[in-house]
């Protein structure tokens, strides 16, 4: 379903993370989709590329305040996004540690950073706001195809691989919750894509990348239960 409305009205995705990077790049892509678009910032003293999109949006951006690991912000924000319908919600979140430290040397507090980060922050979004989403949206975050217990034959960056699996197992469980409704649940495998995250090393761009990622979602609309998919929509296996 990647046409500009949804029964007549302008659909709209709620993009948590939505910046600068991955996610004001999917929020630019949304929008000249045709959707309306709520993205949420961290830092609300500074003036980000996610701004600069609002500024020539014409109203169809709106900027809001979340830091996903402060619990306290999420209530203040339903309350404020009450009155609207979400087609869409789409958590882009990830930090890591040093990619060579094995797991027995990873100090608690980097463990702990990365797993509520890229797990347990995630899920804390997307059960206080899924009621939000219209019973025929999209759910989604974004994983890792490092997430995949299956495909780990290089060791490495070992505490971001397990806090995207445990994203990916926390998703299924929300999934299997969600299986009475008509709602697709998506996690997204982008693929290693040259952002603050993925350093400069990485083959993709985001300017390639960003559309890949928005037809896969669009997909999905429409498809009830859980997927795992990269970026040409191939399923990843867990």
């Amino acid at each position: 379903m990647s046409s500009t409305v949804i029964g007549q009205r302008t659909p709209t995705a709620l993009i948590v993370g939505a910046s600068r990077g991955l996610g004001h790049a999917m929020a630019a892509e949304f929008l000249g989709r045709g959707w309306s678009v709520i993205g949420t910032v961290r830092d609300t003293s500074a003036r980000t590329p996610l701004h600069e999109l609002a500024d020539r949006a014409e109203g169809r951006v709106t900027i809001e305040h979340l830091d996903i690991n402060e619990p306290d912000h999420l209530a203040p924000l339903h309350e404020r996004l009450a009155e609207r319908r979400l087609d869409l919600l789409f958590v882009n979140a990830g930090t890591t540690n040093s990619e060579r430290t094995p797991i027995g040397a990873v100090t608690t507090a980097d463990f702990v950073e990365v797993m509520i980060t890229n797990a347990l922050s995630p899920m804390r979004v997307i059960e206080a706001l899924e009621d939000l989403v219209s019973p025929t949206g999209l759910v989604g975050a974004m994983s890792s195809g490092q997430g995949s217990i299956t495909n780990n034959t290089t060791a490495g960056r070992e505490v971001y691989r397990g806090s995207k699996a445990a994203l990916n197992m926390f998703m299924r469980s929300f999934a299997i919750r969600q299986a009475e409704t008509q709602r697709a649940v998506v996690l997204m495998a982008p693929g290693w894509i040259r952002t603050a995250l993925g350093g400069p090393d990485a083959p993709f761009t985001v300017e390639e990348s960003v559309p890949l990622l928005v037809d896969v979602l669009l997909s999905q609309l429409g498809t009830p239960g859980l997927a795992y998919l990269d970026r040409s929509g191939r399923t990843v296996p867990w």
